[in-house]
């Protein structure tokens, strides 16, 4: 176990390399800073003034391995539009990014678990219809025409939740549910295939002819056995919502690092959209690398 997870801290260090050299030159491309923060009369010498304090004016390798190099000491540099530590800026948003997530989650599981595995139970019935369909919505509905329409419902006419911002607990009911339903439609897929998949092994018929009550058989024997791609299935996709809910928290104005970054876009704030992208995919290994450990306790046949 030791040596895996080794290998795989190795194996994502390697990722994190890959990820900035990605991030790094897709930002250069877009274009230069100053355009847009600088009005067109601006004289040449401060234009160039202002890339020399900016760092700018040095060849992309040096400016690359500043950048590498800080990222590496926790600093992500300073932000070109509003000159605050970047990491500051993260560490204020994530958290709601975050607390968002977490509901999302909580919302997708008791939606997505129960109808899954009484659909798998229950096959060809009413209920199992009515979880492929669920299935189906979640993962083909696309995330800012759900906002859309919940903003239109809840908001506009029924007026029961705000339609933006983070400042009171109903806030988040419409963006997690954004994003839960997303998630629902998943776990729902995957539960249901892997407890169909299981409910015909024979450990099950042994436990059923050995009067096991049906309720334990479902839920403790055949769930725990179909729970390996559900869970790397939660793992991925709690670590993309975190960082990467670009849309669901820019049509609600969640203030939440996926907004950070499409700001960081607009203005073509590259330590911004670096340090979003780099924080994101750090979650995302990780997140990979714990699930990867649950393995061997949620199946004990799992061994590294």
């Amino acid at each position: 176990m030791q040596r895996f997870i080794v290998t795989r801290l190795i194996q994502g260090l390697f990722t994190l390399v890959a990820v900035s050299v990605l991030v790094f030159s897709l930002t250069r491309i877009s274009g230069d800073p100053r355009d847009l923060l600088l009005p067109p009369e601006m004289p040449k010498e401060e234009y160039d003034r202002i890339g020399t304090t900016m760092g700018l004016d040095r060849p992309l390798p040096v400016q690359y391995l500043a950048f590498l190099s800080k990222f590496a000491k926790g600093d992500l540099g300073i932000s070109v539009r509003n000159r605050q530590p970047v990491m500051d800026m993260i560490g204020e948003r994530l958290p709601n990014s975050g607390k968002l997530a977490l509901l999302a989650m909580l919302f997708a599981i008791l939606l997505g678990f129960p109808l899954g595995v009484i659909a798998a139970v229950k096959k060809g019935s009413g209920v199992d219809s009515v979880a492929q369909v669920v299935a189906v919505l979640g993962q083909a509905t696309p995330g800012f025409w759900i906002a859309i329409i919940l903003i239109m419902v809840f908001s506009v006419q029924l007026r029961w939740f705000p339609p933006f911002g983070a400042e009171t607990p109903g806030s988040y009911v419409l963006p997690a549910f954004t994003m839960g339903w997303i998630g629902a439609g998943g776990i729902c897929r995957l539960v249901r295939s892997g407890m169909l998949e299981v409910l015909d092994a024979e450990y099950i018929t042994l436990a059923r002819s050995k009067g096991v009550p049906e309720i334990r058989v479902i839920w403790k024997h055949a769930l725990r056995n179909a729970l390996i791609p559900v869970v790397t299935f939660m793992g991925f996709w709690f670590s993309t919502i975190v960082g990467m809910a670009v849309i669901v928290e820019t049509v609600f104005a969640w203030p939440g690092i996926g907004r950070l970054g499409y700001e960081g876009l607009l203005w073509r704030d590259y330590p911004v959209v670096q340090g979003v992208v780099m924080v994101t995919a750090t979650i995302v290994i990780v997140a990979n690398l714990v699930v990867d450990v649950l393995y061997t306790y949620i199946n004990p046949r799992v061994r590294y």
